[in-house]
């Protein structure tokens, strides 16, 4: 496997190794172009308001890599969400996993974002084996945000209720 990874990055590739650093040969030759994308142009890098009622967060991570991921998203009242933001600290796979999560969930209802899983982001970033967790983390963020949503909306209702006793 390493000869073939090697003879693949370094045989037709080898003169542009003289233009390239070498952590950019290493991205270039070795991640799909799918990673190497939403890695060097990462989508909805950011914070959203975290006290915001229409706001959830989901921050995970992978103790075995030491990946953290911090995914938020926003939800308007109509349960559409309309905004989504991450911050990760991890591989270039990890960061293109929240990237292309927070891409994939705006637009879509609570109930549809659920529906995304790790197995889709990584069939479509072409991860391989050694890299699934960190579409998995993608998952596990997507699922914490939505979950810190429901809390903040059933927290809401019942201080409404109570309100009105």
């Amino acid at each position: 496997m390493a000869n073939t990874v090697a003879n693949k990055c370094l045989s037709p590739l080898a003169f542009l190794a003289r233009s390239l650093s070498a952590p950019q040969f290493i991205t270039r030759c070795c991640y799909h172009e799918k990673v190497v994308d939403h890695y060097e142009n990462p989508r909805n890098v950011g914070t959203l308001d975290k006290r915001s009622k229409n706001v959830g967060t989901g921050l995970v991570g992978a103790p075995a890599c030491g990946d953290v991921m911090k995914l938020q998203i926003e939800v308007d009242d109509q349960g559409k969400i309309v905004d989504a933001k991450f911050k990760t600290f991890g591989c270039g796979s990890a960061i293109a996993s929240s990237s292309l999560a927070t891409e994939w969930v705006k637009g879509k209802s609570v109930d549809e974002a659920l529906q995304i899983r790790n197995t889709d982001i990584a069939k479509e970033l072409s991860l391989p084996p050694v890299k699934l967790h960190c579409s998995m983390l993608a998952e596990d963020a997507i699922k914490a945000a939505l979950a810190d949503y429901r809390l903040k909306q059933k927290d809401g209702q019942q201080e409404a209720v109570r309100a009105s006793s």
